[in-house]
């Protein structure tokens, strides 16, 4: 039995590792994986440093270190401001006089005569097409693997943007949306995924704040194109800035074509020679060690540890339904914190600006077409400024005080916005200018990036998720159910952000300042919805904020004291390494 063979040292591992490796064989028959992926039975041909031209090259990598954690943050910002992109670039081409020529059905300018409920229904059928990538990721994206999901979504995006910018009808121009929209919800619900999971622990909320800032770049980029373009008569003043998705929509494919997939994701699939060297490739000392370093030992054997125990809890609770239950690990209760991440983000109100900024400044302050545009673009700049905040103070200040501060801003900046815009002066309109800048600094220094997290809340241990608000969604949710629960949290995403971007049109015209004190009750329901219910993961490893949900009830805190109840990294190192000199044993006698 392999447990005698190890001798002493399998003692010191917690007692849930020591009755895994007893019921070994019991545990792989009824998870039907094979032999190979247990961590404690590695042989020695999977110590040594791979190969190059391995025969399954495709998921190695030629850049290692810091070199390859650039490469992998630039590729990951790339989607994400295409994203950025895609949610600013509508907002311009609403009021411009070459689109509203073209399609005078939703012109809703003071000119115009067209239906503000068909230009919220154009602009927001966006959402939907998100909405149903995400739900093709939750179908198929653990078996497609991060690297094919991605490059699947930046080709269907690309279809879309091409759709739009050719469009000479409004079904065109819908059916473009929605395939574009397609294509940006598999990336957004797998870019997350993947970066994490190739990111250090205590790296991971400051990479992911990177991510968000550059989502918030191709906002202001999108602002500013479109402020540029305003001056052009032609047809080109809203065909070019639709046409420009696809560059980046090619950035983005380039660099996941020739960067690896997730290590913990090769684990999961058998695939171990091409998960250790990646797992060497991130190390910032690559070039100094060797693929068999213990420090390599450590981290495999725990991924694979975590593999199991969450493979072991899914198969328990039924696979993709483990979605609908708790169970020892509380799957639902993790899935619906990332759930609640991005109904927070999308009912705080921010959509009301991204997609509608220029229409706001006209209708609501009562600014000119092009002076609103170039306000749009301003406040883009200062919106971009704010979101770098978290980079420098997500890993400092946790995600907790950043989500209620944010929350407590915004509640303040659309109460004082709704009655600046109800008094209608002039002096008023400039209070409301400066409400609305106010609440897009608070909004990215918030919940930007942390609602992303919250999808890692509902992945265990061996998935590393995204925005605080991304953050928070990929932190919460542990490996055996990373996948869906993330894709479902993005899906969530996309349906309160139809929801917003569909009404906010027919809202602005029909309640006018009333609008905005209904998100400003939102706000405020968010502050003790934040304080009660979800878990500080400040600098916590995906392992250790799996246990905050193991225990009788969740904790909202890290303790010190479970700190004495981790498993010894050089124990499990130790049993690693012994297996190893066991099968080099049973080898000899055979």
């Amino acid at each position: 039995m392999v447990v005698a063979r190890l001798g002493p040292r399998i003692g010191t591992l917690r007692p849930n590792v020591v009755e895994y490796v007893g019921h070994r064989s019991n545990l792989q028959n009824r998870l039907h994986v094979p032999a190979s992926n247990d961590f404690l039975s590695l042989s020695s041909s999977r110590i040594e440093k791979p190969l190059l031209n391995s025969s399954n090259s495709v998921n190695m990598t030629i850049l290692t270190g810091r070199s390859l954690s650039w490469a992998i943050t630039a590729t990951a910002g790339s989607g994400f401001l295409l994203f950025g992109y895609d949610q600013g670039v509508m907002s311009g081409l609403l009021t411009g006089a070459a689109f509203t020529r073209q399609f005078p059905q939703i012109d809703t300018t003071g000119t115009g005569n067209g239906s503000s409920s068909l230009q919220g229904t154009v602009v927001a059928i966006y959402e939907i097409g998100c909405f149903f990538g995400s739900i093709f990721c939750f179908l198929f994206g653990e078996w497609l693997g991060r690297r094919k999901c991605i490059m699947i979504g930046c080709v269907v995006l690309s279809i879309g943007a091409a759709l739009q910018a050719s469009a000479n009808t409004i079904p065109q121009l819908i059916v473009g949306r929605i395939v574009a929209g397609l294509g940006n919800g598999m990336n957004t619900s797998t870019i997350p995924v993947w970066h994490a999971e190739l990111m250090k622990a205590h790296k991971r909320g400051k990479g992911l704040a990177v991510e968000l800032a550059i989502n918030i770049f191709g906002v202001m980029m999108a602002y500013w194109v479109d402020y540029g373009f305003s001056f052009v008569n032609s047809a080109a003043q809203f065909r070019f800035p639709l046409a420009l998705q696809i560059l980046f929509a090619i950035v983005s494919f380039a660099g996941i074509l020739v960067l690896p997939e997730s290590p913990r994701w090769l684990l999961a699939h058998d695939k171990q020679e091409e998960a250790r060297h990646i797992l060497w490739a991130l190390e910032l000392n690559a070039k100094e060690i060797e693929a068999s370093d213990p420090a390599i030992d450590r981290e495999m054997a725990e991924i694979q540890h975590a593999i199991y125990e969450e493979k072991a809890a899914a198969a328990g609770s039924g696979g993709k339904r483990a979605l609908l239950k708790n169970g020892p690990q509380r799957f639902l209760h993790r899935t619906l914190l990332g759930i609640g991440g991005q109904f927070m983000q999308q009912l705080s109100g921010i959509n009301l600006i991204t997609y509608y900024a220029p229409v706001i400044f006209e209708e609501s302050v009562g600014l000119s077409h092009s002076l609103s545009l170039l306000i749009s673009g301003f406040n883009g700049v200062a919106y971009f400024f704010s979101s770098l905040i978290p980079i420098w103070v997500i890993d400092r200040l946790g995600r907790r005080k950043l989500m209620l501060f944010a929350a407590a801003g915004q509640c303040a900046c659309m109460a004082i916005l709704a009655g600046t815009v109800a008094n209608g002066t002039k002096s008023a309109g400039y209070v409301a200018t400066v409400m609305l800048f106010l609440f897009n600094f608070f909004f990215a220094v918030g919940l930007l990036a942390i609602p992303w997290l919250c999808k890692l809340y509902s992945i265990p241990a061996y998935n590393t998720t995204a925005s605080l608000t991304e953050l928070v969604p990929a932190e919460y949710a542990p490996l055996a159910i990373r996948t869906p629960a993330a894709s479902l949290a993005s899906a969530s995403n996309w349906i309160f952000t139809f929801l917003v971007v569909e009404i906010t049109p027919v809202s602005i015209r029909n309640i006018e300042w009333r609008t905005y004190i209904y998100f400003a009750v939102f706000n405020l329901l968010f502050i003790p919805l934040i304080y009660f219910f979800y878990p500080e993961t400040q600098n916590l490893t995906l392992e250790q904020i799996d246990r905050l949900f193991t225990g009788e009830k969740t904790l909202l805190h890290w303790k010190s004291s479970m700190d004495d109840s981790e498993v010894p990294n050089e124990d499990l190192s130790a049993a690693f390494a012994e297996k190893t000199e066991v099968s080099h044993v049973e080898k000899g006698k055979e």
